[in-house]
């Protein structure tokens, strides 16, 4: 019997589609789905019962597997997969980010590519929201937190701001 080679969850790249550890959640969770009804079509082949349509995979599901060369054809190499990102969904760097008001999915892509690129391979965002935050955004890794909004650049340029309104009144 032919050892099963799948790639661990450490070598995984993942596809701009997959930008938060939400995402990589319902990766697994749909894997589960997917394999529990391939071994049921399996097994119903087998005793010769009713076929089962083949399961619609996600556009996530299947950028992920065409990113990282996976087949879902052996069971084998399904419950390996299953179980690399059961550990990669515990393992995904989370960078926490909290907007003024939602950001659109394709920015929210592009940021992540951007992430990838610069910091880690692997890293998925946390999306917030803080309606007080104006504008901008906080950044928040496990041991960093930078504040990026308006609101903050405001008040460190209060002295200069109360300053130059003083002027301007003639005071």
């Amino acid at each position: 019997m032919t050892e099963v080679i799948v790639k661990t969850h450490t070598e995984f790249v993942l596809p701009p589609s997959v930008a938060t550890k939400l995402d990589v959640s319902h990766l697994v969770a749909e894997l589960e789905k997917v394999d529990s009804t391939l071994t049921s079509a399996a097994v119903h082949a087998e005793k010769g019962g009713p076929e089962v349509a083949a399961p619609i995979l996600s556009q996530q599901l299947t950028d992920f597997l065409v990113e990282n060369d996976l087949l879902l054809e052996k069971g084998q190499e399904r419950t390996r997969l299953v179980k690399e990102l059961r550990l990669l969904k515990d393992a995904v760097p989370i960078i926490h980010m909290t907007f003024a008001v939602p950001a659109d999915p394709e920015s929210l892509q592009q940021l992540v590519q951007w992430i990838r690129t610069s910091l880690d391979p692997r890293a998925v965002i946390a999306v917030g929201l803080q309606p007080g935050l104006i504008a901008g955004v906080y950044v928040r890794t496990p041991n960093h937190v930078h504040d990026l909004s308006l609101r903050r650049m405001l008040r460190a340029g209060r002295g200069k701001l109360i300053e130059e309104l003083g002027a301007l009144r003639g005071k």
